[in-house]
Formats: structure tokens, C-alpha cells, sequence
């Protein structure tokens, strides 16, 4: 398999803090791996080694099949980045600041301006790109940040946290933007502390907590590894919660979890085939549900039994 991002014991260290601790990563050409992890947990410091605005202090990374601190010049030349914050002048246009950072690549001015109208097009900031910056609206600045990074065509980006503080039609416009990179073939790292960005992008995770990588595999494999499927009732009527509780335990020999402001009963099921079984107790009862599903755990229940089980086992 070609990876386009291989790190290997990865160690950062600020003075008395350590803030990466032997951080292994490696990323399949074309894919999105998504970096998780709480404030302080090392992601951006990993970021910025791989981007090589910093040096590790041990292991070492390649990304394109070049050395991060051996080669950064021909790493810079793979790779795209794009921070927490949009890092575009607001004093200048969306087009202007497209071709500003197209002739500081040293691409020729009439290259530069061809390629600012191809990506204003493509992230639909035509209409805007003539206006200042300073009156774009914070989906429109994180688009164009988007886009920037883009300008030297590179085959790996960085988003550090790309949707933080964006509404939630603003998110889905930024998720949109990133599934078509990928399908165009280049390969993402994402750090996020949004599970559910995570789980509607990635296809691989790595959990990082106090400088180490504490969990990693594809999001299903993550949730498999904490427990079971959780089988969800909603009764339609409210007065049937205590006989669909009564079948739930006949059922799976234990009590559900149970949310009376929302009429709805959880319990942990190892047999798929409960479903099925429920549905035709539920029909013999004649008690109708508006939902009845069977799901893995969320990625925030990964995340929160990961990071818990991590501060469990420190002295």
C-alpha cells in the first residue's frame, strides 16, 4: 500500500512539557485519516512537524516519500495546510489574495490570475471575488482559506480544526469541498473535535491523548472495539414505554436505559437478530414505534470510553 504520510515515533518537546510522546501516523494515498484528540493533546504540534514548521526532537516522517526535516523543501512542494483560523487579508479581494499567493509560489502572474478564477469558481466565490475579504461571511472566508491552500496544487492537505466556529450549513459546505479533493485524489490529515466531522469524513482514525496515539482503525472498527450495538425504541405512544421495557428485558435479560422527556429506551445487544425478533413482539403487543433502530456506538462514545479508559490507567 502507498501511504502519502508515514510518521514513526514522533516526539516533541517544549521545556518540561512533552507534547508528542512517540506518535506513530500513516495515511493511504487518497484517503482522510482524522486526528481526534482533547485541547493540548499534541494534534496541531503533529500537524506542524508534518508540515515542517517544526522540527521533532525524535522519530522522523515522510510525506510524498519525502523526509520532513531532511527534504522540507520538496515536503512544502507536496503539501497544502489549512489552520483553525482563515489566514487570508481581509483588506484584500478573494481574487487578490488567490493570485498574491500564486505569485509568491513563482507562478507567473498570467498562471496565477487563470488559476484564482478556477478556484473561485470551483468553491462558488465568483460572485465575491472581487469584494473585500472583510465582508465575506465566516463559510465564504473558511472556503477561500480552503482554496488558498490549493493554489500550488498540492497532493496532501492539512486542516487543523478547518470548521471550527462555522454554523452548521457553513460545516457542510466545507465537508462538501473536502470529499470532492478526495475524490480528485488528494490525500487529507484531519484533526478535528467534532465527532460527528469525523465520522462523516474519515476513513481512518487515530486518537491522540497526551502525546501518544491511543486508538486507531477505520471509525466501525473504533466502535466495535468499546462494545456491542445499542438497540433504540421510541414508542409512538407514550403509555406503551412499561410493556416495551417488559419485552426489551424478556428479550435481552436487561433493564433498558430509559429517557422519559424523550419516550425513547436503549439497551446493549450483541445478536443482531434481536431486531427482527422485537419487531414481531412489538406487532403481536400491537404497539406501533416512531423509531426502532440498531446502531454501533457514536464516535463520541469511542472518543469519551477511549480517553477515559487512557486517564484510568495513569498513576
Amino acid at each position: 500500500m502507498a501511504y502519502a504520510i508515514e510518521a514513526e515515533g514522533l516526539v516533541k518537546r517544549f521545556g518540561d512539557t512533552t507534547a508528542l510522546d512517540g506518535v506513530d501516523l500513516t495515511v493511504p494515498a487518497g484517503k482522510i485519516l482524522g486526528v481526534l484528540g482533547p485541547n493540548g493533546a499534541g494534534k496541531t504540534t503533529a500537524v506542524r512537524i508534518l508540515a515542517t514548521l517544526l522540527r521533532p526532537d525524535a522519530g522522523s516522517a515522510r510525506v510524498g516519500g519525502y523526509d520532513v526535516v531532511k527534504q522540507p523543501v520538496a515536503v512544502r512542494q507536496q503539501i497544502g495546510l489549512t489552520g483553525q483560523y482563515a489566514s487570508v487579508d481581509e483588506d484584500l479581494s478573494g481574487r487578490q489574495n488567490l493570485v498574491l499567493i500564486g505569485r509568491l509560489l513563482e507562478i507567473p502572474k498570467a498562471s496565477a490570475r487563470k488559476k484564482a478564477g478556477e478556484l473561485l469558481d470551483r468553491f462558488e466565490l465568483s460572485d465575491a471575488a472581487d469584494r473585500a475579504v472583510r465582508t465575506y461571511s465566516g463559510g465564504m472566508r473558511r472556503r477561500l482559506d480552503l482554496a488558498a491552500s490549493l493554489v500550488g496544487q498540492p497532493q496532501v492537505l492539512y486542516l487543523d480544526e478547518p470548521t471550527t466556529g462555522l454554523d452548521p450549513h457553513s460545516r457542510n459546505e466545507v465537508w462538501h469541498i473536502v470529499r470532492r479533493l478526495v475524490d480528485d485524489g488528494v490525500t487529507v490529515l484531519l484533526t478535528t473535535q467534532y465527532l460527528e466531522e469525523a465520522d462523516q469524513l474519515a476513513d481512518l482514525i487515530a486518537v491522540i491523548d497526551h502525546g501518544r496515539v491511543v486508538a486507531d482503525g477505520k471509525p466501525d472498527e473504533l466502535k466495535r472495539k468499546i462494545g456491542g450495538q445499542t438497540l433504540q425504541v421510541r414508542p409512538s405512544h407514550w403509555k406503551d414505554m412499561d410493556i416495551v421495557e417488559r419485552i426489551l428485558i424478556d428479550l435481552t435479560g436487561a433493564k433498558p436505559a430509559r429517557d422519559n422527556d424523550t419516550g425513547q429506551l436503549n439497551t446493549p445487544v450483541d445478536d443482531p437478530v434481536l431486531l427482527s425478533t422485537l419487531v414481531r413482539r412489538l406487532d403481536e403487543a400491537g404497539i406501533t414505534a416512531d423509531e426502532l433502530a440498531l446502531r454501533l456506538p457514536s464516535l463520541d462514545e469511542v472518543f469519551l470510553a477511549i480517553t477515559r479508559r487512557k486517564e484510568g490507567a495513569q498513576p
